[in-house]
């Protein structure tokens, strides 16, 4: 016999390994999920929820918090700080869950953790917040600073990053996108693949399907419970990638035939998009630092029967002496802040620092450097990354336009006429979540002068 779960404990353990080990939230989730595949699909979607929802609100959900306890959110025990998070944003956030239930279950698990004499102050802090939220006074858009950072839970110095970059009014369409539900993206796979075949399976599985925009065969995917019970995935015919990514595949216009290296590949994403545009022919030469994330690679390559991704263990940032100038395309998505990603992954915005960013730019000009020397005169470089920062994008490309044999080329024959502007003429695209329907994204392509 099962013994029962208790959601609400998992939750809070969920929460308390993120904050201890400070591993990525998706991940930690991701696992707690698949240990406990045997629950049902409901109870699943209530753990994910409130996990990944007292994660993107942590800063309003304190913020209110601080308006009815004695006791600063940041001066409290773990266990009582996440207890208290997950609880406000049931409250707050969840309709269908009944605030009695909340507030009930948040005192006997505090008691079930030993903390006995402040079961009283949880009962009292959630039952005010129950009663007198509308009390709250958050700040006005005229403190375009605090506004934006309460309500939409960044942190104020990276608000203020956002602010100087992008303007008030973009810089709030990108914080409520972080905001959104994401539903999951897959591309169908193009070679010996049947379309239609894929979309009467998904429907036989009653998964909802709706087309995405900017590139061909992606799709976003609806009210299924675990994506390897989908036929279509297990048999190697969707692959989960993001619009974004898949532009990256598009814009390297791959041939059959050709050789592509992908330095830092993992999960394999764009190397396997770029592998089925070459139609099993060519070898894709698909590296990253680990065994571990190469075995991504690997897993994802055998699921999809790609028998031209070639998978190795390398670092990026040193040189390979037997790859110079073999490439027809070299990929480079490298390492970086993943500021663009904020929405799928929360924890990046409280963990992130101007100093990372500073650091990250350095990485990737080494990685470049070397990339630099595995292109034929005449191919092509993809230098790509899933943030928004200046340092790590238009600051990097002009440098390395400047001090290698590179030219930049434009992206306009690649793409759709939405996401055609001056830049992509001259041979960059920055995506901007809340702006275009993707992740954020900067993809830009480079020719080797012959």
């Amino acid at each position: 016999m099962i013994k029962k779960v208790n959601l609400r404990e998992l939750i809070l353990e969920i929460l308390l390994e993120i904050s201890r080990t400070g591993e990525y939230s998706h991940l930690v989730i991701r696992g707690t999920l698949e240990k406990y595949q045997y629950l049902e699909k409901q109870e699943r979607a209530f753990i994910a929820r409130v996990c990944e929802g007292t994660l993107e609100y942590r800063l309003r959900l304190d913020y209110i918090i601080d308006q009815f306890s004695t006791v600063p959110v940041e001066k409290m025990k773990p266990v009582i700080r996440e207890l208290l998070r997950s609880s406000v944003y049931q409250l707050l956030y969840m309709d269908r869950v009944p605030d009695s239930a909340v507030c009930n279950e948040a005192v006997k698990l505090a008691r079930k953790r030993g903390f006995y004499n402040l079961a009283g102050f949880v009962n009292g802090v959630l039952r005010k917040i129950a009663r007198e939220y509308g009390s709250v006074h958050f700040p006005g858009k005229e403190k375009e600073r605090e506004y934006l950072s309460v309500i939409y839970s960044v942190p104020l110095w990276l608000t203020e990053q956002f602010l100087s970059r992008f303007g008030f009014e973009t810089t709030e369409k990108i914080f409520e996108a972080f905001l959104e539900k994401k539903h999951t993206t897959v591309r169908i796979r193009e070679f010996h693949t049947d379309r239609k075949q894929v979309l009467e399976s998904l429907k036989e599985q009653n998964v909802e399907v709706e087309e995405a925009p900017y590139v061909k065969g992606a799709l976003y995917l609806k009210n299924y419970d675990y994506l390897p019970a989908l036929a279509a995935f297990r048999e190697g015919k969707i692959q989960v990638q993001d619009v974004s990514s898949m532009l990256v595949a598009d814009i390297a216009d791959p041939r059959e035939g050709d050789y592509v290296i992908d330095l830092c590949a993992a999960p394999g994403g764009k190397a396997l998009c770029i592998a089925d545009k070459m139609h099993g022919t060519g070898i894709v030469d698909a590296r990253d630092i680990s065994e571990y994330k190469t075995d991504l690679i690997r897993e994802n390559a055998q699921r999809q029967h790609l028998d031209n991704v070639k998978v190795s263990v390398k670092d990026a940032s040193v040189l390979d002496s037997e790859s110079l100038e073999k490439a027809d395309i070299l990929i480079a998505d490298v390492p970086c802040s993943g500021w663009g990603v904020i929405g799928r992954k929360a924890d990046i915005k409280y963990n992130t620092s101007l100093g990372a960013v500073t650091e990250l730019a350095e990485l990737q000009k080494k990685i470049l450097e070397q990339a630099a020397t595995y292109v034929k005169p005449g191919g092509t470089l993809i230098y790509s990354t899933c943030t928004l920062t200046e340092e790590e994008n238009t600051e990097n490309v002009r440098w390395f336009a400047e001090h290698f044999p590179y030219e930049l080329d434009s992206l306009d024959p690649f793409l759709c006429e939405e996401l055609k502007s001056s830049t992509t003429g001259e041979g960059y695209l920055q995506l901007l979540p809340g702006v275009h329907q993707c992740d954020g994204f900067f993809i830009a392509r480079f020719k080797r002068k012959k």
